[in-house]
């Protein structure tokens, strides 16, 4: 009787274990003409929340990003074209900082020391046909200095950092 009960036990336990083991699919994101999957963002350099669960915190995250890239794509854009993009890191502007129970997160400090990055391949395509596409790696060092980016959109820095790449990258070889 004992062994029928570690033998459903260790059965169960096996598949609980391949349960967790399971990777979880890559987020994807889509706006308009903009179509993003966030490839494994959990191994992203620096996108730590302080005051919201990780995972809400990424969904407004990525669907925030998303719509503000679709604003300017669609401006760049000829009609009929599409941006599709596969962003393999993300490194928020600012750093995480303790607090040491000052406060009941941590806090994201911004200087010019800690700008945003990004690290992701891209393609434009025409219907089926692929324009232009390529691997980018992208970093705004005077994020800080812009005057028009002191506003308190969220995500502004990182916005920036994209809509700047698609003005000065991409909509020049359309």
């Amino acid at each position: 009787m004992k062994i029928k009960y570690l033998l459903l036990a260790s059965v169960f336990s096996g598949q609980v274990a391949m349960a967790e083991d399971a990777p979880e699919p890559n987020p994807l994101t889509e706006v308009g003409v903009v179509k993003i999957e966030w490839q494994n963002p959990k191994e992203f350099r620096d996108i730590k929340t302080s005051t919201e669960l990780q995972s809400r915190f990424e969904k407004r995250l990525f669907e925030t990003l998303t719509k503000n890239i679709n604003k300017q794509a669609e401006k760049s854009l000829k009609p009929g074209q599409t941006l599709h993009m596969q962003v393999t890191n993300l490194d928020l502007a600012g750093d995480m900082r303790p607090t040491f129970g000052a406060t009941p997160g941590d806090l994201r400090i911004v200087k010019d020391l800690y700008p945003p990055r990004a690290t992701f391949s891209f393609t434009v395509n025409e219907g089926d046909k692929v324009i232009i596409s390529g691997d980018e790696k992208i970093t705004d060092m005077s994020f800080m200095y812009n005057s028009h980016r002191f506003n308190d959109r969220p995500f502004q820095y990182e916005t920036t950092l994209f809509t700047d790449w698609l003005q000065k990258s991409v909509e020049p070889k359309l």
